[in-house]
């Protein structure tokens, strides 16, 4: 009401209403009851009472498992997972906070539930399987509940089932690494684009924080692509290497489509980027000696100065997004992910060559120098930068 009193207020005296319309203003906005914002004590104290609770039901169980039979451990299971469910449909009504934690915990358990009933009855392991049935649970509750816990586990387990499979079908095949990289890669960029307008914070910072952690483990992966220890069973075989690449390139590029031909251009670029990293090597065999004579060969592979400059190209390619999308997240990120590739290139291309005390020397006016640069340059940009319109994605 402060805030309407001022614009009442400046209005009245620009001439634009009179005081009768002023009044019915005011009379209106007294009269709409505004729920009162959650305080983040009680946020607070809502996620850490879902976790402790699943915890203490983990406790539970694994304390008593082996004490019950096969029929007993079935009705636990059943029970751990609807007594959570029916708990949050009963509190939806009165508390919405507390309904959505119950549930959410409720599908988290479903994991579990998944892998102890399969345990109980010597189910066939396929443990990709138990995964992709975990996330049609929390897909199936996006669709009845439409909130974020729900919304959050389906987005992050159907990628989780994805590289589960290619991850099982390519064990033990020289290229391994690569594939798993390129979707982790690819996946993180979608991830750190697609939902920075939305107006879902716990959807938005969720997945972009594990965009951004999935997009330095898939890097450090992309890298050591084309190692091997002798003891493979060859590369990855061609059917196993198309099914990868639908889920690495054309599962994000549809889903990237939504937003039309310009929400393409990020995943289109960490294809591009995930297709080029792996060969910007330096490619080399040992031979380690065996009992009998025997030797054992092992690839080893190094960056060479085009990895330096493809993932530096990058970081700027999402300072450029970012800047283009209002997103300072998404600016941040780049900056850190521009300065840990030239630290990285220093380190690993410098360094040994200067000697210790200069290379120490060199690190510093690094760090001094380059660190104001960015941070001015990341100041500038990000000032420079419209107001992001937010979407209800």
């Amino acid at each position: 009401m402060k805030d309407i009193e001022g614009l009442l207020t400046r209005w009245q005296s620009a001439g634009v209403l009179d005081a009768a319309a002023a009044e019915r203003i005011r009379a209106y906005e007294i009269d709409q009851k505004r729920p009162a914002s959650m305080r983040w004590e009680v946020l607070v104290a809502l996620i850490l009472g879902g976790i402790l609770l699943a915890c203490g039901v983990v406790l539970f169980v694994s304390a008593h498992w082996d004490d019950m039979g096969p029929a007993a451990r079935f009705a636990l299971v059943m029970a751990m997972v609807a007594v959570f469910h029916i708990g949050g449909a009963i509190g939806r009504e009165s508390s919405r906070a507390l309904s959505t934690t119950l549930h959410a915990v409720g599908t988290v358990s479903v994991g579990a539930a998944i892998a102890l009933v399969g345990q109980i009855f010597n189910i066939e392991e396929h443990w990709p399987a138990a995964i992709l049935m975990w996330a049609l649970a929390a897909a199936a509750g996006w669709l009845l509940l439409r909130d974020q816990p729900q919304q959050t586990l389906t987005l992050l387990l159907f990628p989780a089932w994805m590289i589960s499979e290619i991850a099982l079908s390519t064990e033990r095949h020289i290229g391994q690494s690569a594939y798993l990289g390129r979707f982790l890669f690819v996946w993180s960029i979608l991830y750190l684009t697609f939902f920075t307008d939305s107006k879902r914070p716990a959807v938005r910072w969720i997945l972009f924080a594990a965009g951004a952690i999935a997009a330095v483990v898939g890097t450090v992966l992309l890298l050591a692509g084309w190692e091997s220890w002798g003891g493979e069973l060859g590369f990855i075989p061609f059917g196993s290497r198309v099914w990868a690449w639908i889920a690495i390139a054309a599962v994000p590029l549809a889903i990237a489509a939504l937003k039309g031909h310009k929400g393409l251009i990020p995943p289109a670029a960490a294809v591009a980027f995930t297709l080029a990293l792996p060969w910007c090597q330096r490619v080399w065999t040992d031979f380690y000696p065996l009992s009998g004579g025997a030797r054992q060969a092992y690839t080893r592979t190094q960056p060479n100065i085009a990895s330096h400059a493809l993932v530096a190209g990058f970081a700027v390619f999402l300072i450029w997004w970012g800047v283009r999308q209002a997103s300072r997240a998404l600016v941040n990120f780049g900056v850190v992910g521009f300065a840990i590739s030239v630290v990285w290139f220093y380190f690993s291309d410098l360094f040994d060559k200067m000697g210790r005390s200069l290379g120490l020397i060199g690190l510093g006016i690094l760090f001094l120098i380059g660190g104001w640069a960015l941070e001015k340059t990341r100041r500038r940009l990000i000032e420079g930068m419209a107001a992001p319109q937010p979407e209800a994605l």
